[in-house]
């Protein structure tokens, strides 16, 4: 039986990473267990990693926001002697499948993402404090850092290897960070990521690839000075934070997940899966010490969590369920009023960091190679942050006109205020910029709609929805069209739906997973990295790769 990859992680169960806590500031130490692999068949020297790593990475940065909000400053270290990170561990990148590597690469992404936007959207500043060698993977762990400081020693360096010794490229944004974030010269980035053993020192600030060196006698002095001073000039922050507990999830034997507010149900003969949103089960907080009593249970914090723990399990465990469907159930007005309230106390930490923990999350939606419908249907609760998942789908069908049989509010759609600002994608428009890039002036007069219940012809007419069918010709529609996408090749789509989906200005973050959507599609699978003597398969037999020299 395949095993079965959990993300689900805390504090208690951490084999790499441990984490000391001293007020405004923390100092997160990576100190990977060798032994502890996600897979037998290698052993994570000189703290290299895995996804396993970088799942109980990505709990340390989302506990960070929620129960440590009085961090100002993380100080990013190793655990070990001699070495900062070697990357990502070669090893399990020559075995693992090349389905496992790209969503490996895309999930560590969306985790150095997520910290590299903490000072902006939390008020918590990341430094790398690099001391020892700092290669590769490791390297683009401390290019997502705010500020980056470097022992000025014999042996500790930065660089990014993966041409000469592997013939592939950085996975996780490197080439983008150095040439757009560090804004490092084109000519000496050639040269920086040309050769194996790296930049130390001076030249790596004249470089610009780290901010500041100190000597290795100084250097955690110096260190400790910085975050103090970083930590001085943020803002004061919250004293105390709330608990995030496990969450209440079963997986059934069909692969199907329940849990308290999302259902996935898995139908593997048709290659799909069906993803149930529920409306809020509880009444909107009277106060915003009410929200923090309500802690990790709060409805839409509480829903965050269930679909984003979702959307990651599916990825790598349901591989071939290539057609995710939405879908919601429960009251529009009450999504409203959640949403209302969270928005009027934005400048309360806990809402704000909700509100964020949205937008990541449909982040997530935007980038996942699947192939996405959204069902507007009879009962539904399409509104407000829910809304934006028909906006995220590539297509979206409504439900038109009463249905035979069937009692429940006709289906509609409600915009709300956090459509038009609180939840941008990854080129920094919201889902409405995106879809009416040609008509900047169709969104701006779509606020005029804001707390209306849109009904099919509305939502057609307003281009808020793909199709609209009613009773005769729902089922036959919606059967013709998974059909039809489930015959496509997946390759196809993927490409496809990566091209689309993000109309509009490139930022940053768009162009690294861009660029990785092609570079992991082609590179990864070409001889010359992963074939039998490809650079991945020899690397560690004193033999490089046997290269096919052709320029395509």
């Amino acid at each position: 039986m395949t095993k079965v990859i959990d993300f689900q992680t805390d504090p208690t169960r951490y084999r790499h990473w441990r984490v000391d806590y001293d007020g405004a500031i923390a100092t997160l130490f990576m100190d990977v267990d060798e032994n502890g692999g996600l897979f037998d068949g290698y052993q994570l020297k000189l703290n290299s990693y895995d996804l396993g790593v970088d799942i109980e990475l990505n709990d340390v940065v989302q506990r960070m926001r929620f129960e440590h909000p009085e961090v100002k400053v993380v100080v990013l270290k190793s655990g070990k002697d001699r070495v900062f990170c070697a990357g990502a561990n070669i090893r399990m990148l020559g075995g693992a499948s090349h389905a496992h590597k790209v969503n490996f690469c895309k999930f560590t992404n969306e985790t150095r993402n997520a910290f590299e936007a903490a000072e902006a959207e939390s008020g918590q500043k990341y430094i790398a404090a690099i001391r020892g060698a700092c290669a590769g993977g490791g390297y683009e762990l401390a290019l997502a850092c705010n500020y980056i400081m470097l022992t000025d020693d014999s042996t500790s360096n930065v660089a990014l290897p993966e041409v000469p010794l592997l013939a592939v490229l950085p996975g996780t944004g490197g080439l983008t960070r150095v040439t757009d974030k560090r804004k490092v010269r084109r000519d000496l980035a050639d040269v920086f990521c040309s050769v194996e053993e790296g930049v130390k020192g001076k030249r790596a600030v004249d470089w610009r690839l780290v901010d500041e060196v100190a000597p290795n006698s100084k250097f955690d002095t110096v260190v400790a000075e910085r975050a103090a001073e970083f930590a001085g000039a943020l803002p004061t922050k919250a004293a105390r934070g709330i608990t995030l507990g496990p969450l209440a999830r079963t997986i059934h034997a069909d692969g199907s997940l329940s849990y308290s507010l999302v259902e996935a149900t898995v139908d593997r003969t048709n290659r799909r899966v069906t993803i149930t949103l529920n409306g809020p089960d509880r009444d909107v907080p009277a106060s915003v010490d009410a929200l923090v009593a309500e802690g990790d249970q709060a409805w839409l914090l509480r829903l965050a969590r269930e679909f984003e723990d979702a959307i990651l399990h599916l990825r790598l465990n349901e591989m071939e369920a290539g057609l995710w469907a939405f879908r919601t159930q429960g009251a529009a007005d009450a999504v409203l009023a959640h949403e209302a309230f969270l928005l009027a106390n934005r400048a309360h930490w806990l809402a704000n960091e909700t509100l964020t923990y949205w937008k990541r999350v449909m982040k997530r939606v935007d980038v996942t190679s699947r192939s996405i419908v959204t069902l507007v249907e009879h009962g539904s609760c399409f509104a407000g942050p829910l809304a934006e998942l028909i906006w995220a789908g590539d297509r979206s069908y409504m439900m038109d006109g009463e249905f035979d049989g069937d009692n429940r509010p006709m289906a509609a759609i409600t915009l709300s205020p956090g459509n038009f600002g609180p939840y941008p994608m990854g080129n920094d428009l919201t889902r409405l910029q995106t879809r009416f890039l040609a008509d900047p002036d169709h969104v701006t007069a779509l606020q005029d709609h804001i707390g209306v219940a849109l009904d099919a012809d509305q939502a057609r007419a307003l281009g808020l929805t793909t199709f609209v069918f009613d009773d005769i010709d729902w089922e036959d529609e919606i059967r013709i069209f998974m059909e039809e996408r489930a015959s496509f090749s997946p390759d196809a789509m993927t490409g496809m739906e990566a091209n689309l989906r993000f109309a509009g200005p490139e930022t940053m973050e768009t162009r690294i997973f861009g660029r990785l959507t092609a570079w992991q599609n082609w590179i990864f699978i070409r001889p010359n990295a992963t074939g039998t003597d490809g650079a991945l398969q020899r690397y560690g037999s004193g033999q490089r790769g046997d290269y096919s020299m052709q320029r395509v």
